[in-house]
């Protein structure tokens, strides 16, 4: 398999020199016309999945492997994603190496953009910058991030993007730390400040206010000629089974299957997400490509964590005596969903 991708690797050398002059930064080929790798369905595939085993992979965190944690099932593992129109360009780490040679790629965000750095398992540096709201927060530390009100410092998005400059290819998410209620707290002017002008401002603005930041640095930042940056959507959570039709008092603690409605969108909140990051990207004038994983991962409620990881702390009693009052419905297990949105990731870094 090694020799197959270098030769492939080779071969492709050869493919980006001819395509250079009208294809972006890394691009090697054009993908093909008229697919959209984001629609289609998932298939059962034992022959290809996992991509990876977990025991044999060294890059996993605890809070992700859920075999070592006691899950019992399996399914969850052998699903590919497959598009309606066309197929995903095979995953190639020596592609992947070759592109990369003396390069920055950093995936910037949350837990979740972390897990898709986890899955991104190859002998490269690949960096991930911890920052759930892109802007300066109250929850920026590394560790220690669990505070009860969540407090977002207005416009600063340069406090953390100062970190950033000079990396060669961005992955950019920012969704669940701002779900915290109807509205959020912003902070005009410093965390330093004695007395603090802090304003609670309806979730979808703050939200706004985020984005907006994160076009604006992009903008005076990443040169499109040189440059590389993505923006992966928001990844569902399913914390409440009521909203698939399920126990009204649910999870997704014991689901091993998928939902079966096409249509599944769950909550509302979502749909003004995904309405502010097209409204917003639709008026950048660089280019980004975005990474539209929320509809694909909607139906794999099958696929979190649950409680099968490592926890902050030790279990109290109540929590022992009814397990899916701890199942974590937010994050996924590796392998698994995470993998896929590499593949889509490869797809149009490789072939946009």
């Amino acid at each position: 398999m090694i020799t197959e991708e270098r030769e492939e690797a080779e071969g492709w050398k050869d493919l980006k020199e001819k395509n250079k002059d009208k294809l972006p930064p890394f691009a090697i080929g054009e993908g093909e016309k008229d697919c959209n790798l984001f629609s289609g369905k998932w298939v059962w595939d034992e022959s290809s999945r996992p991509l990876y085993e977990e025991s044999e992979c060294p890059y996993l965190l605890p809070q992700v492997t859920c075999q070592e944690h006691g899950r019992p099932d399996k399914d969850y593992l052998y699903w590919r994603w497959q598009p309606s129109d066309c197929l995903i360009p095979r995953f190639n780490a020596s592609l992947m190496l070759e592109n990369l040679r003396g390069k920055r790629m950093m995936f910037v965000g949350d837990s979740l953009n972390r897990g898709q750095f986890r899955s991104m398992d190859y002998n490269a540096t690949i960096e991930f910058y911890w920052a759930p709201f892109l802007l300066e927060s109250n929850a920026d530390h590394p560790g220690k991030h669990r505070v009860p009100d969540r407090i977002v410092r207005k416009d600063s998005i340069d406090t953390h993007g100062k970190h950033w400059k000079g990396v060669d290819i961005m992955v950019f998410n920012t969704y669940i730390w701002w779900m915290s209620g109807r509205t959020f707290k912003i902070l005009n002017g410093t965390f330093d400040d004695n007395i603090k002008d802090i304003a609670d401002v309806p979730t979808d603005d703050a939200y706004r206010m985020g984005i907006e930041n994160l076009l604006r640095w992009i903008k005076q930042n990443m040169d499109p000629k040189r440059n590389r940056v993505f923006f992966t959507s928001m990844s569902p959570s399913h914390a409440w089974s009521k909203e698939w039709g399920g126990d009204p008092n649910g999870n997704c603690y014991n689901e091993t299957k998928m939902i079966e409605d096409p249509n599944y969108w769950g909550s509302d909140s979502r749909k003004s997400i995904m309405q502010i990051i097209g409204e917003e990207f639709g008026k950048s004038k660089v280019p980004i490509t975005f990474l539209n994983i929320t509809q694909l991962s909607m139906p794999r409620r099958d696929a979190h964590t649950s409680i099968y990881k490592e926890r902050w702390g030790p279990l109290n009693p109540e929590e022992k005596a009814n397990p899916s009052s701890y199942a974590d419905c937010i994050h996924w297990c590796l392998p698994g969903l995470q993998d896929v949105w590499n593949e889509l990731l490869f797809a149009k870094l490789f072939y946009p």
